[in-house]
């Protein structure tokens, strides 16, 4: 990463002043206030895992509840809110959320060796909170992403350390709490890192099996979520749906070819990424640019999939802005943005159950630009400064410090 007096970069990496501090406070804290006044719950979809607790502290199963798609161990984690009042739950949830989005998007830059302090922390994740609008949903839903999006970049934190067992207990606690992350195993298949994928495994299956023995449905989750997981038989989820496989269907595709080619797209993803994988440059855009791709092509074709999805990797992708041959270098990248700035109407798009046409291209837009990456020469991701690690599949994969910003007068 150039850090010199006429690249940007290294304007980025300098210290933030408080008035940048400020207006982060300003925006979050805004998001957080609104979302505790407007929810009294928490967000809709942190309560159907709070009533689910709460099912089954009454003897009943949460798989009755068909919105409840999370994994038994979920269950267990959600009963200290099911036991707390409604006044604080609303307040904490927003709050909650909005630290695991915050501490994701550190872990993303300790992963590129960028400064907390610096200039680029601080913008970066106002331009997220007020300039993404799946950010604004994700705090207002309360939804349980937000454990994927704080768990994947310190996996990959982790994993760029060396600490792979780690970065497999990372994965597997988030996964215990909603297999979203599942992908991600394919990561550590093809860094051939053995135990940690034990361990990844392991943790969700300990827990999910202990969890289901003290459900009066042990079986709930294989017998009525994963079949609606695989179906999204739904109306209603159905309308908020950004893959192609639950997209080309409302255009008027029939279902099979629309399904077909979603999984294409996928597959093609996931050859595509370890392609990436198997390019072996250093630096830590390896690591993300292939979990990014695993990420998105599993978002290609998995019902349901939602825009707050795209929160696991765009924070990891966007902290390598300053590193020449990033994805967030890519033309395509900010394009597929656009349709996600907040109070941007689009016409005939302007109805929230149309707003996943837009998701669509979204997040094709990015599996695209993400796949591409994969095409690069080797080499030409790497940082300036950056040493080169031995080109191996076994080998550690260094975490990378740049250069610090010389310092200039005021």
């Amino acid at each position: 990463m150039a850090t010199g007096k006429s690249d940007i970069s290294g304007w980025l990496v300098r210290p933030a002043t408080w008035h940048l501090w400020a207006g982060l406070a300003a925006v979050l804290g805004a998001l957080a206030a609104g979302t505790a006044r407007a929810a009294p719950d928490g967000g809709m979809d942190n309560a159907i895992v709070v009533r689910a607790a709460r099912t089954w502290l009454a003897g009943g199963s949460p798989y009755d509840d068909p919105h409840f798609l999370y994994l038994p161990g979920a269950v267990l984690a959600a009963v200290p809110q099911a036991l707390l009042p409604q006044g604080v739950l609303r307040v904490l949830v927003p709050v909650a959320v909005t630290a695991c989005l915050a501490l994701g998007w550190a872990c993303a830059l300790r992963l590129y060796g960028l400064p907390l302090r610096s200039r680029f922390a601080a913008l970066g994740l106002t331009a997220l909170a007020a300039g993404f609008a799946p950010f604004g949903h994700l705090v207002r839903l309360g939804n349980w992403t937000a454990t994927a999006a704080l768990a994947l970049p310190l996996c990959l934190l982790l994993a760029g350390r060396g600490r792979w067992v780690a970065a497999g207990a990372a994965v597997g606690a988030a996964v215990a709490l909603k297999p979203l992350l599942a992908p991600v195993a394919l990561l550590f298949v093809f860094a051939r890192r053995w135990r940690a994928l034990g361990v990844l495994v392991l943790v969700p299956a300990l827990a999910s099996g202990a969890a289901a023995l003290l459900l009066p449905d042990p079986a709930g989750f294989l017998t009525r979520t994963l079949p609606f997981l695989l179906h999204g038989d739904d109306g209603f989820v159905r309308l908020y749906e950004a893959s192609p496989a639950a997209v080309l269907p409302r255009l008027g595709v029939p279902r099979p070819p629309a399904e077909a080619l979603a999984s294409t797209a996928a597959a093609a993803g996931v050859l595509c990424a370890y392609r990436r994988w198997r390019r072996a440059d250093p630096g830590p855009l390896r690591l993300v640019e292939t979990s990014a791709g695993l990420m998105l092509s599993a978002f290609l074709v998995s019902r349901p999939s939602y825009d707050h999805y795209l929160l696991v990797v765009l924070p990891l992708l966007l902290a390598g802005l300053p590193f020449p041959g990033s994805a967030a270098r890519r033309p395509w990248f900010w394009l597929a943005l656009v349709p996600q700035v907040p109070g941007l109407a689009w016409p005939y798009l302007e109805s929230p159950r149309r707003r996943a046409f837009r998701d669509a291209v979204t997040l094709c837009a990015l599996a695209v630009t993400v796949a591409r990456q994969s095409r690069r020469p080797a080499g030409a991701a790497v940082p300036d400064g950056g040493r080169h690690p031995v080109h191996s599949e076994e080998a550690v994969i260094p975490r990378f410090d740049p250069p610090r910003a010389p310092r200039y007068p005021a």
